[in-house]
């Protein structure tokens, strides 16, 4: 005799702001949420040591420890959170059948996508040893850490201009690395980069090491090589901020739904709506412009009164 498959109303993938928003919502109108959790229980906000720009924290609070609190928040009005990731989806109908840990199937009455997006990183072995220390992926969280002092930001497109030329206006000097000759952010980018003048420029620079130790000082200073000539410089920074992009979770969705250019799912404006009704897509997944926080636990609210209103149209 074969085992009944589960069935869920709304099933959450992913467990950051907007996994935990989604779950909020979705357990105070009854819906018995259930969230996977996957690779990295909380998102990328549990690599961040401290977040000072999300609302109600008037003292900062640690990124982990945050989490932790949405994660409760959500418990507490009936979420159930579960360990584990999603390795297949079925959205040919519904219910949809989604696989999880390549061994058990659930079936989905709807489901909310918040895989969110991973910073590329150069790959070098300071990044790791040093994140959190000194070493960050986002300028707008991190930047205000930095006031007065001196950082490195790395990168050539718009991201790293719109991150550099941000970071400029708190920090004391900004040291942009280029790999190559020339930028590929756009000509308004670059203006705005070339008229900052506490920002310089280092073009045909490559990052060698970030200096400095896991502990109270972290990065002290960033040792760059010039590839014309070959020589190195070392800059005294406090901080190191990698701006070469970011690439969203959602490779595991892409027979399914359709994505921008970049990877990132498209919604119907104004809403959390895919193209597929049922399937609702919130944070990081879905926003490549402001990636915040609080914007993706904003987003996970919508989704999850989307996902409410489309169950009661079901159920009329």
């Amino acid at each position: 005799m074969s085992k009944e498959i589960e069935k869920i109303e709304v099933l959450i993938i992913g467990s950051g702001p907007a996994g935990y928003s989604a779950a909020i919502y979705a357990a105070r109108a009854d819906l018995k949420p259930v969230v996977i959790q996957g690779l990295q229980p909380g998102g990328q906000l549990t690599t961040t040591t401290e977040v000072d720009n999300y609302p109600g924290y008037p003292d900062g609070v640690d990124g982990t420890k945050m989490m932790e609190d949405l994660k409760k928040q959500a418990e507490r009005f009936g979420t159930e959170t579960r360990w584990g990731m999603v390795t297949k989806v079925d959205f040919s109908s519904r219910p949809f059948n989604i696989e999880i840990d390549n061994s058990s199937d659930v079936l989905a009455e709807t489901v909310i996508i918040c895989t969110g997006a991973s910073a590329k990183w150069l790959g070098i072995e300071d990044e790791k040893r040093l994140n959190g220390y000194g070493v960050s992926a986002c300028a707008t969280c991190d930047g205000f850490f930095y006031k007065g002092k001196d950082v490195v930001v790395v990168g050539g497109g718009d991201t790293a201009a719109e991150e550099s030329t941000y970071l400029a206006k708190m920090c004391k000097n900004v040291t942009l690395l280029v790999r190559k000759d020339k930028m590929k952010a756009s000509k308004a980018m670059q203006h705005r980069v070339f008229n900052t003048p506490n920002l310089n420029v280092l073009f045909n620079h490559e990052t060698k090491s970030i200096n400095g130790e896991a502990g109270p000082k972290g990065v002290e200073s960033v040792t760059a090589v010039n590839n014309l000539p070959q020589e190195e410089r070392v800059i005294p920074a406090a901080g190191f901020f990698v701006a070469i992009g970011h690439i969203p979770n959602t490779i595991l969705f892409k027979d399914w739904l359709k994505m921008d250019e970049n990877g990132y799912l498209i919604i119907e404006a104004g809403t959390a709506k895919t193209e597929i009704p049922g399937v609702f897509a919130a944070g990081d997944v879905a926003d490549h412009v402001y990636r915040q926080a609080v914007t993706s636990a904003g987003t996970g609210c919508m989704a999850a009164l989307d996902a409410e209103r489309f169950l009661s149209e079901q159920n009329d």
